[in-house]
């Protein structure tokens, strides 16, 4: 992946215009260099997601498709593998099992549970067999579930074995509609019985294999133009929206990626890994899966519990590691935890061999050559824990801060990137180039096969004709996706004149580089008129070492904003420590006195970030269990319901709020 040298990325191919007549301004519009005389054609046989697979199942039969670890007694064992030619056979046998069930093409087929072989099974079958895979989250629980498979019409569900209680839930009264469940192991007797009352055939995996090896029906091939999923988002407030792509898109994505890392000299090759953790029924792991079964790489499922994801590191040994910025946080921590851990003379060797290969990586060396002394000495300790094989690391779905991602371009030893995209854009819109350190702190520029401008959002005072030009981006071309199902006018809404408008406020560069800034519908007015940022102010305020997460709350009848805080366990404790504090976690957030210091820490940040008056946050609320969503206080890409927030921290805010109307009476009185 070493980059032939490269300044310019984007072309310019519309210039931006002024608002008139009531229609907002509008800045230029960028393109990838990859697609300056136009968007790339797709080739004769690659136009849909079936034919990534087929071809790939053609062409590397024997390789190692799809990995897992076996538990015995709680405890994961070695990865076991299928090969390409056994997950082909095993995708037929689905397929003609589910044409014995009378699914007919176009009819909707959902899949819900944990990343597993049987999860990809079931999704090739639908492409095979021209049905519409419909993701269900692993996380929605069955409220959602229940309304998608309704709002759907959903006739089969793949499902993980500790799941079915939750579709035959009385809670879920949609399941009456389905026609079968078909586990990803094995049903109870009391499971069946429960779903035979209810006229539902319950399927154990390999009985289900044995109906379509006994009844066997050729492949329906898709169309370029019919739709491959419905991948339902969950919205930060109403229903899940189901988010309709196409086959062609599925396709063009993955020729995208190819034209885009035919530019590096460092190939991926068969031998390459990934380790699948981040959800299936998110759009991200699944887009890098479809690229993987492309190139005929391998695909190491994690063995359930996130929180013991460096065991499946270690066992895996991935050459591609794909999360949020969550993710790379903790990373973070931990590396910076074993630096603190040091030797005071060693941490000295450290920190002055980081400024060295950083100097040097700015400088225009790449990762591979700014420092292989320090390399050797330093970062290939940090390169061990995370397998010792990695070669990329890629983080999406929020932006991540430019110190972690400087960090860890330095130290891991690997290439690290990040993107910008969204369900409805088939994920990344936008990519970083490796080894570019001018793109650190950005989302990249556009990918192969997208257009972006940004538009004007004068109530937030962004002006894309301004310097710098910010505003809502804007995204156009054949990747973006064919419309809300069933809803045509959230589709007209968000679609206008081609451009599919994110919701997302970002600043671009005069040379088309892209960072996100801001949420165009996370915005409120206070009671002195003047519009608040939310999300840019959560992101300011996130960084105080004790602060693990923060809610700010404010509305138009109050003049100051509050905040909820998730205290950072292992810093509060040793803050409690220092302090002469004893007592649990959750006692130790009960203290005044660690209000009272969070309530400086944040103050000090924002000082130092020149934030307004009525940007401070004069009060908070301290919560010692991280917003979940157990709580719907989150969604399953842990963005956060703020109307589901308030509601559950409403008597702590009206306290707050009215603490803070007394002591400035009492300031007037005095």
């Amino acid at each position: 992946m070493e980059a032939n040298p490269k300044n310019i990325f984007t072309i310019k191919v519309e210039d931006g215009k002024p608002g008139t007549d009531g229609h907002p301004a509008v800045g230029p519009v960028f393109r990838s260099m990859l697609a300056k005389d136009g968007f790339p054609q797709l080739e004769p046989d690659m136009k849909t997601s079936w034919d990534v697979f087929r071809v790939a199942a053609d062409k590397y039969p024997n390789n190692r498709m799809l990995g897992w670890r076996p538990l015995k007694d709680g405890v994961p064992g070695p990865y076991l593998w299928k090969s390409y030619k056994e997950v082909y056979d095993e995708v037929l046998q689905v397929g003609s099992a589910l044409q014995q069930l009378g699914v007919q093409p176009g009819s909707r087929v959902g899949i819900y549970g944990s990343n597993c072989p049987q999860w990809i099974v079931a999704m090739q079958a639908c492409n095979g067999y021209s049905l519409i895979c419909v993701p269900l989250y692993d996380t929605l629980g069955a409220g959602a579930v229940d309304y998608i498979i309704d709002h759907a019409e959903i006739d089969v569900v793949f499902i993980q074995d500790k799941k079915i209680k939750e579709i035959l839930s009385p809670n879920c009264k949609s399941a009456k509609r389905l026609k079968a469940l078909v586990a990803f192991t094995s049903a109870t007797r009391e499971q069946i019985k429960d779903a035979d009352e209810i006229g539902m055939k319950v399927y154990s995996w390999n009985d289900f294999l044995k109906v379509g090896k006994v009844n066997p029906c050729q492949p329906c091939p898709p169309q370029e133009n019919d739709i491959c999923t419905i991948m339902y988002t969950s919205g930060t407030s109403g229903q899940p929206k189901g988010v309709m792509l196409t086959h062609e898109s599925h396709a063009l994505y993955v020729k995208g990626v190819d034209l885009f890392m035919d530019q590096f000299d460092d190939k991926m090759t068969t031998d390459d890994v990934f380790l699948s953790f981040l959800p299936l029924a998110h759009i991200l792991d699944r887009m890098i899966e479809e690229y993987f079964f492309h190139k005929g790489a391998s695909i190491g499922y994690y063995h359930g519990d996130l929180n013991a994801l460096r065991d499946d590191i270690q066992e895996l040994k991935p050459t591609l590691l794909v999360g949020v910025p969550r993710v790379y946080e903790r990373i973070y921590e931990g590396i910076l935890k074993a630096i603190a851990e040091l030797r005071p003379l060693r941490r000295v060797i450290f920190n002055a061999l980081y400024n060295r290969k950083l100097a040097s990586m700015k400088s225009g060396y790449s990762h591979k050559t700014a420092s292989p002394f320090a390399d050797m000495l330093a970062f290939r300790k940090v390169k061990a824990r995370l397998g010792g094989r990695l070669r990329l690391l890629i983080s999406g779905g929020a932006p991540l801060s430019t110190e972690i991602e400087e960090f860890l371009r330095v130290t891991t030893c690997a290439y690290f990137i990040q993107g910008y995209g969204l369900t409805e854009t088939l994920g990344p819109s936008t990519v970083c180039y490796i080894d570019d350190m001018a793109l650190v702190g950005s989302v990249g520029v556009p990918a192969t096969y997208t257009e972006i401008r940004l538009e004007e959002v004068p109530e937030m005072g962004y002006d894309p004709l301004g310097v710098p030009s910010r505003g809502e981006i804007c995204i156009r071309g054949k990747s973006v996706f064919a419309g809300y199902y069933k809803n045509p006018e959230l589709t007209n809404e968000a679609i206008v004149d081609g451009w599919f408008h994110t919701g997302d406020i970002g600043e671009m560069t005069p040379d088309g580089i892209l960072k996100v800034i801001d949420r165009k519908k996370n915005i409120f007015k206070m009671s002195q008129g003047e519009y608040v940022a939310v999300e840019y102010l959560e992101k300011v305020y996130g960084f105080p070492p004790l602060v693990e997460d923060i809610w700010v709350y404010g509305d138009s009848f109050r003049s100051n904003l509050v905040a909820v805080v998730n205290p950072h366990e292992e810093n509060t404790m040793k803050w409690a420590e220092s302090n002469g504090y004893k007592g649990s976690f959750s006692e130790i957030c009960k203290l005044e006195g660690l209000k009272e210091y969070i309530l400086k820490e944040l103050a000090a940040v924002a000082q130092k970030n020149k934030l307004r008056g009525f940007e401070y946050i004069k009060g908070i609320v301290l919560d010692p269990i991280p917003f979940d969503i157990e709580r719907d206080l989150v969604t399953a890409t842990m963005k956060k319901r703020r109307n589901n927030m308030l509601k559950y921290y409403q008597s702590e805010i009206d306290t707050i709020y009215k603490k803070l109307e007394t002591q400035k009476n009492a300031a007037k009185a005095n």
